[in-house]
């Protein structure tokens, strides 16, 4: 039976209730009918899962659906079930199954009442299932989330490559393949691995253009940030997705805490909690679900207003994935994600205990995502591009959906630097990735460049009046403009297109925009927060910085021991006016803020009204208390006298870890008393040696002490003395 005999539109109606087919469905439907090896790429929300079931419907014989998640199938083979009186049209087949299941699923098969069967790739490979698949008419295989069949896909599954082997002893079968998230790379990949060279492919836009980018700078205020991100669209659906299932609890715990309704969501969970959470969340008797990626597949709500992402994702695939789920019904969705070196730092970290192929793999989708959040360019536009198609950033359909498109960085004039670089790629034959062709424009050589010997070349050097950062930034806007490309069989080697050697013949405009400068010094972090919310006020600053000086001076202490500089920055970009605004702001605890707080309150009120400032409302984010357990801890059996690494162990901490802890106890004013451990480290003369140090010291920088002493003292010993002169001098 071909597409010729069957109304498509007709059959719509009866089994689905729909009166038009949307995007490619129609086309996908037909090519399905007349038995040709189909490829369909459609972004997640497309309506991807009708291409095979009405085909599986309408046609004589079952259609096996390969698909790698229990709980989608069960999804879909509900949502079949309810279009038919009978609960035999669909089935899953997998290892949750029992004997009397699996007999029974055989025998509607076999009478032909199956329409669907969807299985699990490992099913797949059991003999008993293929042999009895051998005899029974099948109209099609589906393999849904193809990408999992490529290393390159951003959740690829060994199981998936065996496919094409048991495909073949079902007999001449048309394949299937659907995919919602494909870059070329992974496209060759599916097509190579299913040896399905002759599939007609239809690949529907990425662009979402309901969707709004943007990219934050992640700081120590994070928490805050979303908080008050979350209060501005009150009422409204979000995720949080974080990578590690502590932070998820974490971050879930903070939100309640703040009187925000939100569940947390990972494998760990068991699984009748996880479902209760997603039901809620679907049921909207909570707004938000903070979850590790393990939420979302197959989840069908339509009205996610925001998509929030705590860590960065290891791949774009991910990312496109995950921030697809916001905005399904073509309303708002706003995809927020928070970034900082540091992060990929970890993911670099977590990769490379990996076999070395797939570290390759894993470093070179990183890297894209270090692209795209470094990026000062249209970042759907950077996307899109990704996903290998064309996007007008001036006039393509959701342009000005984009932080970069909305608050532009000044451009300038590049066109001699572009011809440097395409010259550079061109003249060095094509045989390096990025890092390598921007180490021959600095005059940089590492064993690859050696290897070639680049660096006895002419241009080695070329570009040296620019550094690494302003040459990327280049690389990467002209990757995007198409005159350079990543070459797919050595993936990230970087090829000059016909277009890019046009350009050297025919120069013209090129204007770039430079990467954005994501700072990753600690303490100014709070600067940076300060700066991505508003700016702290230099101002008030000024006027605090002066008051603490003033108070120091009478107390006969140096001005940090009163507060320290991220205290000071805090207040000042929070504007707090009453004791409890104050104890929430960086570093400072109760102690603290009543033996010097009173006149910092005073200076800010007066400032604030004098100034008609508005102050953020949501100014106190009230903490979980879980720190609070551990430092009770700390602070009683400090009491007691207990040894510190026995205080260490007991919480399971290195005595790094503690002596922070401790500082931080300290710094928020209360009195800890570890004279005694001191005791047993340094005689009292080593004491007040390290103790004037601090009393007459500007500042209390461990680095600037471990200087001063010159090795006298190592890093612990002066830590911990620094925790006794606070505790006495300031509270």
């Amino acid at each position: 039976m071909n597409s010729n005999e069957i109304d498509i539109h007709k059959e719509l109606k009866k089994y689905f209730g729909f009166s038009q087919f949307k995007g490619l469905q129609e086309q996908v439907i037909k090519s399905i009918l007349n038995h040709e090896n189909t490829f369909v790429i459609m972004p997640t929300g497309g309506g991807k899962s009708l291409c095979y079931q009405l085909p599986a419907l309408v046609q004589e014989g079952t259609a096996i659906v390969v698909s790698p998640l229990i709980a989608l199938m069960k999804n879909q083979v509900d949502a079949i079930r309810s279009l038919s009186s009978e609960n035999g049209i669909a089935h899953v087949l997998n290892s949750s199954l029992t004997k009397t299941e699996i007999t029974q699923v055989k025998k509607d098969i076999t009478s032909g009442l199956t329409k669907l069967l969807y299985v699990a790739p490992e099913s797949l490979t059991k003999e008993e299932y293929v042999n009895f698949l051998q005899t029974v008419p099948i109209s099609f295989v589906a393999i849904d989330e193809a990408h999992c069949i490529s290393e390159w896909g951003h959740d690829f599954r060994p199981e998936y490559r065996n496919l094409k082997h048991i495909i073949k002893q079902l007999g001449d079968v048309p394949i299937i393949g659907l995919t919602a998230t494909a870059t070329p790379k992974v496209q060759e990949d599916i097509l190579k691995n299913l040896d399905m060279a002759d599939a007609t492919t239809f690949k529907a836009s990425f662009n979402r253009p309901n969707l709004y980018y943007e990219v934050r700078t992640k700081t120590k205020n994070i928490e805050s940030d979303i908080i008050r991100f979350i209060k501005q669209h009150k009422g409204k659906s979000g995720i949080i997705y974080c990578l590690s299932r502590k932070k998820v609890e974490a971050i879930a715990e903070v939100l309640q805490v703040n009187g925000i309704s939100a569940v947390p969501y990972h494998a760990g969970l068991d699984a009748k909690t996880r479902a209760k959470h997603q039901d809620m969340f679907l049921m909207e008797d909570v707004d938000v679900v903070v979850a590790t990626i393990a939420f979302g597949m197959g989840i069908d709500k339509p009205d996610v207003r925001f998509v929030i992402h705590h860590d960065i994702p290891k791949s774009l695939e991910s990312y496109y994935q995950e921030t697809g789920r916001a905005g399904r019904d073509g309303g708002e969705g706003h995809c927020l994600a928070y970034y900082s070196y540091k992060d990929v730092e970890k993911l670099e970290k977590f990769l490379s205990g990996k076999p070395v192929a797939e570290q390759e793999i894993g470093f070179a989708l990183l890297q894209e995502v270090v692209a795209y959040a470094e990026t000062s360019i249209s970042r759907r536009k950077f996307l899109l591009h990704y996903f290998g198609e064309e996007f007008d950033s001036e006039t393509g359909e959701g342009a000005d959906m984009d932080d970069n498109i909305r608050n532009p960085k000044a451009k300038v004039e590049a066109k001699e630097q572009v011809v440097k670089l395409l010259e550079v790629v061109r003249d060095t034959k094509h045989l390096y990735k990025s890092k390598e062709v921007i180490f021959t424009l600095i005059g940089r050589v590492n064993a690859v460049i050696k290897a070639h010997r680049t660096d006895s070349q002419s241009f080695f050097g070329c570009g040296v009046d620019h550094d690494d950062k302003y040459w990327m930034a280049l690389l990467r806007q002209v990757l995007v403009e198409g005159m350079l490309s990543k070459d797919i069989e050595t993936y990230g080697v970087v090829k000059i297109t016909t277009k890019g050697l046009n350009f050297i013949k025919k120069p013209h405009s090129f204007l770039m925009s430079e990467d954005h400068e994501y700072n990753q010094t600690e303490d100014l972090a709070i600067v940076i927060a300060a700066k991505s919310t508003g700016v702290a006020d230099e101002v008030l600053m000024g006027m605090l910085r002066d008051l603490r000086k003033k108070t120091a001076k009478r107390l006969g202490v140096p001005p940090f021991v009163v507060f320290q500089d991220p205290s000071l920055e805090d207040m000042a970009l929070k504007y707090p006016i009453k004791m409890d605004e104050l104890i929430n702001s960086h570093g400072v605890g109760e102690g603290k803020a009543k033996k010097y707080g009173k006149e910092f309150i005073e200076l800010i009120q007066q400032y604030v009204e004098e100034n008609d400032i508005l102050r953020p409302e949501d100014l106190v984010v009230k903490s979980t208390g879980a720190n609070s357990i551990n430092k009770l801890y700390i602070i009683q059996n400090v009491d007691r006298k207990l040894p510190l690494d026995d205080i260490a162990s007991a919480k399971g901490l290195l005595m790094d870890a503690l002596i922070t802890e401790m500082e931080q106890i300290v710094n928020s004013g209360t009195k800890l008393n570890i004279k005694y451990w001191i005791d047993e480290m340094l005689d009292d003369e080593q004491q007040e040696e390290i103790y004037d140090y601090f009393m007459e010291s500007d500042s209390d920088n461990i680095e600037k002490a471990l200087k001063e002493f010159d090795g006298d003292y190592d890093i612990d010993e002066l830590r911990l003395m620094r925790i006794k002169f606070i505790s006495e001098v300031a509270n």
